[in-house]
Order: structure tokens, then C-alpha cells, then sequence
């Protein structure tokens, strides 16, 4: 068997204790032993003239030992964590679940060994000292005009950037879903970003921008306003909704407050048109929008009771947010998502302060 270097320059690696390659050829010696894994034999590292050109390599590292929970990969030059991930976790999203496993080392390091999990080591993101949390930010309107709602284009592109710069994983509001059941673990640094009400600004001006940096986001919109005035248009939101980054989800039909009752509306006659609220729109934009499916809800106003909960249960919706502020850990209430309001008024200080990914334990969200 060749041998592998286990030596490492200071700073490479990340962690405390033994050397990722020591510690990945611990663990498989110890699989092995209990004859939980099986073992493969190792490549030798290919031989490069100093003098010839490098080519653009296609060379694939070699399995060396492979469980039921984990593979043991030796990576040659030229690969990266997230070409790896995506031949053997099916995802290059999932690159970080393997800088995770190496003790948080971003770089494949030829010909030193590789743990690649292959089922999640820590779906709740619980730590010794801490937990995750996902904050879901909320933007309104983009401009110079509207108020304490209106967050200018440039600080907003400044904002995303800022996010892509300082290796946050912007994620899909329906990503959490697997989190909160238990079964599916995120990025360390989650971060989701979501739109409410539906302003022609967010096309003209959000939509740009995420496209540039590649990150998705979810619009609430309330159907009555979709067309009128300073709202987008449907020809708009089926452009965003087809370049598969714009989630359009229901932000209800009118944007009435679901908790307040109007004049005269009984108890029968209010429970018709929470159905309606929530129902409606539901159905309007998988009608308007193929190939969308709505089963996310922004309450107007943030607000929501036992009855609007019961609605949005009986109308098959998973996730739903609110605008109380602070991160979501695992036992978050699905319908009773937190989400943290951006303003106008926000620099890039108070950005930052509002991505709650994690919280000390014994402390309540």
C-alpha cells in the first residue's frame, strides 16, 4: 500500500488534533476492524513532469473504503470539494457536508483522504455549546421612494454580495422543510430571502441582482395587487418564476389582517373567507404560473391565530412566515416561521447583526 503524507501546512486542515489525512485513515482502519466498511485499494498518485502543461484534468480520485454512512476518497489535483460532492452525493451544494466531516477544510488535498458522509451527521444542527438557527430576511420594495420599506437598489446588491463574499448559503424557503422534520441538515451559515407583497421594484431592480450571484428567493404576493398600480405584472413573475432562482408563493388574496374581523362578519362567514384568502390565491398562481407549486404563506401584517392556522392546515400549506424577528433552530413551528424585516434606514452593520445562524444553548429564540 502506498503511503500518504500526514503532515499539513499550518492553518490547512482546520480543527483541533490529529491531521485530516491521520484522522480519515484512523476511521477507516477502525470501520475496517469492525467490518462495517469495505475496503478498496488506494490509487498511487500519478507521476507529473515539472516541465509538461498542466491540462484541464478530468482525473478522478479513487474510493478507498466505503460504509453504509460514509466514503473514505483520496482526491488527485485538479478536484474540488464540490466536484466531488456532486459525483458522490449527487449535489456540489452538499461541498460543505464534506469540509464539515474534514474538520471545516474548504480544499481537496491530493492524495490525502477524504471522509465523504453519505448520510447526514448532524441534521439538527445541535452543538456542544450552541444551535442553529436560520434567519429568513424580509424585503418589501426596492427605491429611494416608499418610506422605511423601501431599501435602495445599491444597498440591497450590497447586501447580497456581502452574503455570497462571506461564504453564506442562500437557501429555498422550502429547504427548511427537511430541517424542521429532523432529516435533512443545512449549511452552517443559512441565510433565505423572501419578498413580500409583489412591487415592479423587485423585478427591476432585486431580480438583477440575484441572478448575477446565482441566489434564489421566495415573493409573497397577494393576488388583488398582481397587475395594478406599482405591483408586478403576471408576465413578470412567470419570467422569474422560470428562471427556477423566484419562488412566487401566496402573501393572500387582499391583504386584509387574517386575525381582524370586518363589520358584521360572523363566525361562518369569516371561516369562508379565510378560505378564501387563503385557497384563492393558492390557486390563482399554480393557474397562472405553470409548474408552481404553492405551499408557502406570508401572513399579512405578520398576523395569525388558531383559525387562520386551521385554513392554511386544511388548504395542504407546509411553511408559513411571520415577521417576529430571530433565527429558526430545528423545533421551529412550521406555520409560525420567524422572519427578520430589512429596512431602508439598515448599513451593512445592521445587515449583519440581523443573521442569527446560530444560538448558546439555554437560550430561549
Amino acid at each position: 500500500m502506498p503511503s500518504y503524507s500526514l503532515s499539513r501546512r499550518a492553518g490547512e486542515g482546520g480543527g483541533e488534533g490529529l491531521p485530516r489525512a491521520a484522522t480519515a485513515l484512523a476511521l477507516c482502519a477502525a470501520l475496517i476492524l469492525t467490518g462495517c466498511v469495505t475496503p478498496t485499494t488506494p490509487p498511487t498518485p500519478p507521476v507529473v513532469s515539472p516541465t509538461a502543461t498542466a491540462p484541464a484534468t478530468t482525473a478522478t480520485g479513487e474510493v478507498i473504503a466505503k460504509s453504509d454512512r460514509l466514503i473514505l476518497y483520496v482526491p488527485v489535483p485538479g478536484e474540488s470539494l464540490r466536484g466531488i460532492a456532486g459525483r458522490l452525493l449527487g449535489s456540489e451544494d452538499r461541498d460543505w457536508q464534506i469540509a464539515q466531516a474534514n474538520g471545516g477544510s474548504t480544499k481537496a488535498e491530493p492524495g490525502q483522504p477524504l471522509i465523504v458522509p453519505l448520510k447526514p451527521l448532524n441534521p439538527l444542527g445541535v452543538h456542544a455549546t450552541s444551535y442553529q438557527t436560520v434567519p429568513i430576511l424580509c424585503y418589501h420594495r426596492l427605491g429611494t421612494t416608499g418610506g422605511k420599506m423601501a431599501v435602495s437598489p445599491a444597498n440591497f446588491a450590497a447586501q447580497m454580495e456581502w452574503l455570497v463574499r462571506n461564504d453564506y448559503r442562500v437557501l429555498r424557503l422550502a429547504q427548511l422543510a427537511g430541517f424542521l422534520e429532523g432529516k435533512e441538515p443545512l449549511p452552517p451559515r443559512s441565510v433565505v430571502v423572501t419578498f413580500d407583497d409583489g412591487y415592479e421594484s423587485v423585478y427591476r431592480h432585486a431580480f438583477p441582482v440575484l441572478r448575477k450571484l446565482g441566489l434564489p428567493a421566495t415573493l409573497f404576493v397577494y393576488t388583488d395587487f398582481v397587475g395594478a398600480g406599482d405591483a408586478v405584472s403576471w408576465s413578470q413573475l412567470a419570467e422569474m418564476q422560470a428562471s427556477g432562482l423566484m419562488d412566487v408563493q401566496s402573501h393572500s388574496k387582499s391583504h386584509r389582517n387574517l386575525i381582524e374581523r370586518s363589520p358584521g362578519e360572523n363566525d361562518a362567514r369569516y371561516l369562508r373567507n379565510l378560505d378564501q384568502e387563503t385557497a384563492g390565491p393558492r390557486d390563482l398562481i399554480e393557474q397562472k404560473l405553470a409548474g408552481q407549486q404553492v405551499r408557502q404563506y406570508a401572513y399579512p401584517y405578520g398576523d395569525a391565530n388558531e383559525q387562520v392556522l386551521e385554513a392554511l392546515t386544511r388548504q395542504k400549506y407546509t411553511l408559513a412566515v411571520t415577521v417576529n424577528p430571530g433565527g429558526n433552530a430545528f423545533f421551529a413551528q412550521p406555520l409560525m416561521l420567524r422572519r427578520t424585516m430589512i429596512f431602508g434606514d439598515h448599513d451593512i452593520e445592521a445587515f449583519k447583526a440581523r443573521l442569527q445562524t446560530s444560538r448558546p444553548i439555554g437560550k430561549t429564540p
